[in-house]
């Protein structure tokens, strides 16, 4: 039995009270890889953004908000886990300054300053240590070239590459990638389905 941290969904950054910056990410894929780990055994805490998909019973859930607070959460997880899947959607983006209140309408233009989040897989992959981590790299073009820079830049023993058309979608379609290009798993259908394929292959490669 491994025990499995998962980020799940997506994040936001907020531009002033009410307003914010956010992703379609629905969280599916995510509730999905839960249940796959839960069947198989696993211990499984969940790290999620703001969604309206239910985790599965048996897992452990703690919500989170922003993606400063998701790599907070989830770095203080991992302490306690064997290996994290990081299927979330964090915002790549925040603004410079949050409005403490409503920004109101003015006729005119407003200019956003926005600054790069911290990437939270590539920050647990960099301590990971004797931990394993499994990636997800959602591109809209050139998949396997980008997914593979990913994998490398984020310390990943596993990329897990899908296209745009997964967000907020009841299905994906993925391949599985090893650090030396190797495809070791092609799943398509029902979110559930795709992520107990990919449990497959975490199961068989990096669970001892």
């Amino acid at each position: 039995m491994a025990r499995i941290l998962i980020t799940s969904g997506p994040t936001r950054q907020y531009i002033d009270a009410v307003r914010y910056l956010t992703n379609a990410s629905s969280g599916r894929m995510g509730r999905g890889l839960a249940l796959a780990a839960l069947e198989l055994g696993h211990e499984v805490t969940v790290v999620t953004g703001p969604v309206e998909v239910d985790y599965p019973e048996g897992c452990r859930v703690v919500t989170v908000v922003s993606t400063e607070e998701m790599l907070e959460a989830a770095t203080a997880e991992f302490e306690r886990c064997d290996g994290l899947i990081g299927a979330a959607a964090p915002c790549d983006y925040r603004p410079v300054r949050v409005e403490p209140g409503k920004i109101a309408k003015t006729g005119e233009p407003l200019e956003l300053r926005l600054v790069e989040t911290e990437d939270v897989v590539a920050s647990l992959g960099a301590v990971k240590a004797g931990r394993w981590v499994v990636g997800f790299a959602l591109e809209a073009e050139d998949h396997r070239l980008r997914a593979l820079a990913k994998l490398e830049r984020k310390h990943c023993d596993l990329m897990v590459s899908n296209g745009v058309a997964a967000m907020n979608s009841l299905e994906n379609e993925v391949e599985v990638l090893t650090p030396d290009g190797g495809v070791v798993g092609q799943f398509s259908g029902p979110k559930d389905q795709v992520a107990r394929g990919i449990l497959g292959v975490i199961a068989e490669r990096l669970i001892t």
